[in-house]
């Protein structure tokens, strides 16, 4: 410190409070929501501190200056959580008998028409078709929007109650032996589905998860006009919410033996509690194995934030993971090419 100027001085010690705040935030994925509604909301922040502490590293190192160990250290410390945000390369494979998975959040096939592009439920359905998933999952579906059920045999179309504005759904090409919903206690739309889908000798259980939505607008400008309290605690109480429906899910899921896929709208990122709470040891994250760059999913125009996932049991062998970048849903489609 003593050999640095007035200004790399009050650079560095930015560079310590955030290089601690990056160290501190790696420990809320293990802190339930619940417990610390308010603190869980940092966790949305983790991607930003890795950026900016990859950024004062480089800084430094352009400078030569040995300050650069700071963040060096902080990110090593974390490399988990780095690799989590950024993939350099995609590690894909081909092989007969692989079977694909698409998982996608439709945003209701533009009833609302949050878009005035028109067309909306046809050019999804086209691009399904053009894809071709031998399974198909969709979140915020809308019943009879499309001819999904023409192209996919077998399917389970669920909606949580009468009143429920759109659901889940899971279309496949192979048969469904068994269908099943976890129905979330809280108001709204959300649950977790799942169907055992027979592969020739071997049965898949398949779960479509939508988690509570933290409602927020993809709009840098909304959010400059929300009140930071009122937004800070609404994704907090959002946060505990999402805790519970996991603890819902994952008892279903520890139920059975039978090899597992887990996917669809997580609403929460990598560095959260839910995500550390479903990705145990018995899982692989799809991006993860083989994908490539930030593997955004949602569009959120400031950042690339990713919070559909695909987890696949350690018994299936993952050969390529795609992200679609089309404008027809406020999501991004994902799809896995696997084998069993």
């Amino acid at each position: 410190m003593k050999k640095l100027g007035l200004i790399d001085k009050i650079i560095f010690i930015f560079n310590s409070l955030l290089g601690t705040a990056l160290l501190l935030s790696y420990l809320l994925a293990f802190i339930p929501p619940k417990s610390f509604p308010l603190l869980s909301v940092l966790s949305l922040g983790v991607p930003v501190l890795i950026l900016v502490n990859l950024g004062f590293m480089v800084y430094w190192i352009i400078r030569l200056k040995r300050q650069f160990l700071l963040s060096f250290i902080v990110l090593l410390i974390g490399y988990n959580y780095v690799s989590s945000l950024y993939q350099f390369s995609s590690n894909t494979q081909t092989s007969e008998k692989e079977i694909s998975i698409m998982s996608y959040n439709v945003r209701m096939f533009n009833t609302y028409d949050w878009t005035d592009e028109e067309n909306i439920p046809e050019r999804i359905t086209d691009f399904i078709k053009e894809k071709d998933p031998d399974i198909l999952l969709t979140q915020e579906h809308t019943v009879d929007e499309t001819n999904l059920k023409e192209i996919y045999p077998f399917h389970f179309v669920h909606r949580k109650g009468r009143n429920s504005e759109f659901g889940s759904a899971i279309f496949s090409k192979f048969p469904i032996v068994e269908q099943y919903s976890v129905d979330f206690p809280h108001n709204g739309n959300n649950n977790a589905i799942y169907t055992d889908i027979v592969v020739k000798t071997d049965t898949l259980r398949i779960y479509n998860v939508h988690f509570q939505s933290l409602n927020v607008k993809p709009e840098i400008d909304n959010l400059r006009k929300e009140d930071s309290k009122k937004l800070l605690g609404r994704i907090g109480q959002g946060f505990g919410m999402q805790q519970e429906q996991a603890e819902m899910m994952m008892k279903k899921v520890r139920e059975s033996s039978r090899k597992t896929i887990i996917a669809g709208d997580f609403n929460n990122t990598a560095f959260s509690y839910i995500y550390e709470f479903i990705n145990d040891e018995r899982f692989k994250d799809a991006f993860l194995e083989s994908g490539e760059g930030f593997g955004q999913t949602f569009k959120l125009n400031y950042f690339p934030l990713r919070i559909d996932f695909m987890l696949f049991d350690a018994g299936i062998q993952i050969n390529s993971f795609e992200r679609f970048k089309n404008e027809y849903s406020d999501h991004y489609p994902v799809m896995t090419r696997f084998k069993i």
